[in-house]
Order: structure tokens, then sequence, then C-alpha cells
């Protein structure tokens, strides 16, 4: 187990990380990892702030969480304004990776658009997920879901592709991995995009108040790090 360490961009290059991650080697996830570090220096893409999920977000994230047509293909169930804050600050509460089941959710915040609970602050469109799926085995699993108002110009890609890269810069899983439901044609095109490889779909493995197919899609450290040269 590794100390929760992070490379200085200054004395790496993509080079020296491909190198590293194309000579992927037994499992060496470097945890504990506490996501609260990324309040100070989140990530940043061209257009997205993500950062850690907070309990104030809660206003922005029932936007999303109430709509019939996202609760479709993720297993939350319909919450009044009240759950639905709770919901949101159970999810916040989690920073820590240290074992199986230990996640984080960052926040993709658009930093032009005001949030609907605060003018100040910026708007929380979505929200991605990092979850140990296996620690012995060095798996994580990402998990997306944005506003549909805000859907169809890129933000999913952005934002998966930048965790993406820092899952396996920092994190250093052998393997990441995204479980949908197969009739989310728009997730399963954003996995293919993300350099994920459909690998099959287990039938009728969940009850989400009918029966649905989970469709598995995964990429290896190795096959990243080629994606960086």
């Amino acid at each position: 187990m590794h100390e929760n360490a992070t490379p200085d961009p200054a004395t790496t290059t993509p080079l020296d990380r491909a190198a590293a991650a194309a000579a992927d080697g037994p499992p060496a996830l470097r945890f504990p990892y506490d996501a609260t570090a990324l309040t100070e220096t989140p990530i940043s893409t061209e257009r997205l702030v993500l950062r850690p999920l907070e309990a104030s977000d809660a206003p922005d994230v029932f936007e999303y969480q109430r709509i019939p047509e996202v609760l479709r293909y993720i297993p939350w169930p319909e919450r009044d304004r009240g759950e639905g804050y709770e919901a949101t600050a159970r999810r916040a509460a989690a920073r820590v990776l240290a074992g199986d089941g230990d996640y984080f959710v960052l926040a993709m915040t658009l930093p032009d658009t005001p949030s609907v609970g605060d003018d100040d602050g910026p708007r929380v469109i979505g929200d991605i997920m990092v979850r140990v799926s296996s620690f012995a085995n060095a798996r994580l699993e990402l998990g997306w879901i944005v506003h549909p108002d805000f859907q169809g110009r890129g933000y999913a890609y952005e934002a998966a592709a930048a965790v993406r890269d820092f899952a396996f810069d920092r994190l250093e899983p052998h393997r990441l991995e995204a479980y949908l439901d197969p009739r989310n044609t728009a997730s399963a095109a954003l996995c293919e995009r993300l350099g994920m490889r459909h690998e099959g779909t287990m039938l009728e493995e969940a009850y989400n108040d009918e029966w649905q197919d989970s469709a598995v899609y995964g990429m290896l450290r190795r096959d990243w790090a080629a994606s960086l040269t």
C-alpha cells in the first residue's frame, strides 16, 4: 500500500507517466486517499471545475435528482426535497478511499452559471463518482450524472476524461470500470469515447422498479498509458 501522495507535475511528463503505467505490475493502489484535498486544488478542465461534493450543493443536485428520466437509469429512489438534501449530505460526507465500497463524489461546477441555491456560487450541473470495486485487485468504478438541461454539450466527457486521467495518474488502479443500463445509449457512447471496452451485459442484474440489465465497460491502465503516447 502506497502512502497518499501525488506526483509533482513539474518533475514528471506524460511520457514518464505512460512508461510507468505501461509497466503495470501487481495491485498497488495509492491508498488511503482523502478527496478533501481536491477542495483546495480542484480538477479544472476547459469549462468545468471539479471539486468534492458539499452538503450545500443540495439545491442544485435536487434539480436533477428529482427528474424521472434521470432516475430511470440510476438506482436512486424518488425523493422529496428533504430526503434529497439528506442523500446529498450523505454522499458529500464520503471522502476517503481505503477499502472496497469506499467512494467519493466530485461536483461538476460551471463557473459562469449561478447556482439555484446561491447566486454567488457556481452551478452544480452534475456529479461524478469514484468507487472502489476491489482493493485487492486494484479496480475502481466511475459513475456520472448530468442535468438534462446541460447534456449534449460535451460536459460529461470533459469531466469523465479528467477524472479518468486523475484516477490512473494519482490512484494507480489496474482497471477502471463502469456499469450502466444498456438502454442509456448516451452513457454507452461516453464509455467508448473514454476508451472503455464493452465487455459484456449481465441480464436482469438489478431491480430498480423493474428488472434491468447491466452493461459492463472497462479500461486497463496499460491501455490508458498507450493513449498518452
